[in-house]
């Protein structure tokens, strides 16, 4: 196995393992959102740190799954030519892809949302809402917005480094499933 093949296998095993984490993650909401529910209705007693779990609970699998999603090659695409492309043709456009848009945009998320990220923590961010989550969860929730774009980024490169092996012609496909 080439060693760039090599690299992107434990890269796209990374974004397995994330995956994976966020698919649990999923079970928990439902399980706290039924949990709400019946405290709610069937015995009037609210519980608001359970309630903004919920809300960073949600945000987390959008944002530690967008990684996952690229891997599995089910991320959103204009397939209006990409599809009838030969497989080198959507090897090239998948290159150009990550350059010139996938790890721009993750720099730039990541640089913007540093200081905001740091702030939090600086200060002990807690939550604004009496009885809601204590910290350290504010400042962890908000540690996504830098942890998402690094995993994004770096399940890009394990695109780009399958995207230049199919271009150059070896084997493999274009994801890591």
């Amino acid at each position: 196995m080439d060693t760039s093949a090599r690299i992107a296998s434990a890269i796209d095993a990374v974004s397995r393992v994330t995956g994976n984490a966020v698919a649990w993650l999923t079970l928990a909401m439902v399980l706290a959102t039924t949990i709400i529910v019946v405290l709610r209705y069937a015995f009037e007693f609210g519980v608001i740190w359970l309630q903004e779990s919920l809300t960073w609970m949600h945000g987390a699998v959008f944002m530690l799954g967008a990684a996952s999603t690229l891997q599995r090659d089910e991320h959103v695409r204009v397939d209006i030519f990409y599809r009838r492309m030969s497989e080198r043709g959507r090897a090239l456009v998948d290159v150009a892809g990550v350059l010139v848009f996938v790890l721009p945009l993750c720099g730039w998320i990541a640089w913007e949302s540093w200081e905001y990220v740091l702030n939090s923590w600086r200060i002990r961010e807690v939550s604004v809402n009496a009885g809601g989550l204590p910290y350290p969860f504010t400042p962890l929730a908000k540690t996504l917005l830098i942890v998402m774009p690094a995993l994004v980024a770096l399940q890009s490169v394990s695109l780009l480094l399958r995207s230049l092996l199919r271009w150059r012609g070896g084997p493999g496909p274009a994801t890591g499933t």
